[in-house]
């Protein structure tokens, strides 16, 4: 049993720093390097994890069959199904990386990822986890949520991340109540000083955030008239994403995006 207890937390831990090299992992799990790389060869053998791209030392990255096993749990593969053609269209429109992502445990996890054509670009691996309070995709499905499960999240602190992270409760308020007025999120900076995001949530049937689609570009490229337009054009992804899953009425409800 313990054997199984730590090859689930290396592979965690490896979805949390990847790529990870041995020692990452026994530090941040404070167990020791034999019985990391035992969970290491455990996990490799199954197909859960395989070595990074690059020279050097051994380090390791997901493959995508725990992205696979999570959508059969949670029924993100008929999100998908539904979602990936109208990224492919969204990412024709604004040729930038176009994101999806699902809430869970206290965070949003990106599950799907459309690549630009520019050479510069945003690069994180699926099955990254996002922080609620500090990412365009995070805070669209935060305001599209109910105030108990802001509530909770205020309990739980607002980490910083960057020199623009929301840290305080009242700022976080504010920036949901914009959002909610406007129909989109966004990150400037706030999780990392490089990446920034607009993002507008998918609405289930109940009217409640079962995703969130975005635009990701490096810092450096943003405008306020490209936000502008990226705001637009998630609202408008995010509401056919809705309408498709069953959740019209929902989607109707988005705010026009505001200029």
């Amino acid at each position: 049993m313990q054997n199984v207890l730590n090859a689930l937390r290396v592979l965690e831990e490896v979805a949390a720093r990847q790529p990870a090299g041995v020692g990452d992992l026994a530090r941040g799990l404070e167990i020791p390097k034999s019985t990391v790389q035992r969970a290491l060869l455990t996990l490799h053998t199954a197909g859960w994890i395989r070595q990074a791209d690059g020279g050097g030392a051994t380090r390791w990255v997901l493959t995508t069959k725990p992205l696979l096993v999570s959508r059969g749990a949670t029924g993100d593969l008929s999100l998908r199904d539904v979602a990936v053609p109208v990224m492919e269209e969204l990412r024709g429109r604004c040729d930038e990386t176009v994101h999806l992502a699902v809430p869970e445990g206290g965070k949003v996890v990106l599950i799907e990822r459309l690549e630009t054509s520019q050479p510069v670009r945003i690069i994180l691996p699926l099955g990254k986890n996002l922080p609620l309070h500090a990412s365009a995709n995070g805070k669209a499905v935060l305001a599209a949520s109910g105030p108990e499960a802001l509530e909770r999240h205020l309990a739980e602190g607002l980490p910083r991340f960057t020199d623009t992270t929301l840290t305080e409760a009242d700022g976080l308020r504010a920036e949901l109540a914009r959002i909610r007025e406007r129909g989109y999120a966004t990150n400037d900076g706030e999780w990392r000083t490089d990446v920034s995001a607009t993002a507008a949530a998918v609405l289930g049937k109940a009217g409640r955030p079962v995703a969130s689609i975005s635009v990701n570009v490096p810092s450096s490229r943003v405008t306020s008239e490209t936000r502008a337009a990226h705001g637009a054009l998630v609202c408008e992804a995010a509401a056919g994403i809705s309408a498709a899953l069953g959740g019209t009425r929902a989607a109707e409800r988005l705010p026009r995006p505001t200029p």
